[in-house]
């Protein structure tokens, strides 16, 4: 099926238009991946804030796992940090529910940062990277076979999502985009990081639901997608209600000039 997307028409989870005041720029016709590829990718979710002093260690890690081809690694920023001193201008109340949703999926006690969700079926801290590798091999392990998505940015800037048919076997999945800025360097004046340059990879700024997905083949036509330069976008497919992801892919950010 073949559906045009306007914003009325979809259900926003969270953030927003992506940043303002960058310009336009035409593109050209870019495709990502076909659906199939047997080698992944994978998502990486890290939940962090710029007020925590744990975090910097693992938003430098998920910048080197941002340049993984076999991976899609996304950035949220969470907000119950915001009170000790530092208010992270990239948070929303949406990402933390984000967080707090998957938590309750995975039987956490808690929330905390930083956080890495990989492929929805486990986290880490993300401090010790080989964490990050077993989850990813559990990942390929549980889920060897994807509904890996076809991403086209149209010369327009519009986004065409497309996904070839699969068994779901009854269990219908969630097809979410989101917008990423790549890299943001931030100088931090108070909090626990006061006097820190904080770098940032693959900021998510905005994530919406697409479509409750049957597993027949399917496509979605974004419109208003807003692929400006140093902007990117990913989709991700995962069991309704944040369950397991059994496919993403990405398309990068293009650079203006």
């Amino acid at each position: 099926m073949m559906v045009t997307l306007s914003r009325p028409g979809r259900r926003s989870l969270l953030i927003g238009a992506a940043a303002a005041g960058v310009a336009v720029t035409t593109a050209r016709m870019a495709t990502a991946k076909p659906p199939g590829a047997a080698e992944g990718p994978w998502t990486v979710e890290l939940f962090t804030s710029q007020g925590c002093s744990s975090c910097p260690p693992a938003d430098a890690y998920l910048g080197l796992l941002a340049k993984r081809p076999d991976i899609v690694a996304l950035s949220f920023h969470v907000d119950y940090w915001d009170y000790i001193g530092w208010k992270d201008s990239f948070a929303t109340r949406a990402t933390t529910d984000r967080q707090r949703a998957y938590a309750r999926v995975l039987k956490q006690r808690y929330v905390y940062t930083p956080e890495m969700v990989v492929d929805g079926i486990g986290h880490d801290t993300g401090r010790e990277r080989a964490g990050i590798e077993r989850l990813l091999a559990e990942a390929q392990r549980r889920s060897p076979r994807r509904a890996t998505p076809e991403l086209s940015r149209s010369h327009s800037g519009a986004l065409t999502v497309k996904l070839a048919a699969f068994p779901l076997d009854g269990t219908p999945a969630d097809v979410a985009l989101a917008i990423y800025d790549r890299r943001h360097s931030t100088p931090v004046d108070s909090g626990e990081n006061r006097g820190r340059m904080l770098d940032n990879f693959n900021i998510v700024r905005r994530l919406e639901v697409l479509s409750r997905w049957d597993g027949a083949a399917a496509s979605w036509t974004v419109e208003d997608a807003g692929l400006q330069p140093g902007l990117g976008a990913a989709v991700i497919v995962q069991r309704a209600d944040h369950g397991p992801v059994i496919g993403c892919n990405k398309l990068e950010p293009m650079v203006s000039g």
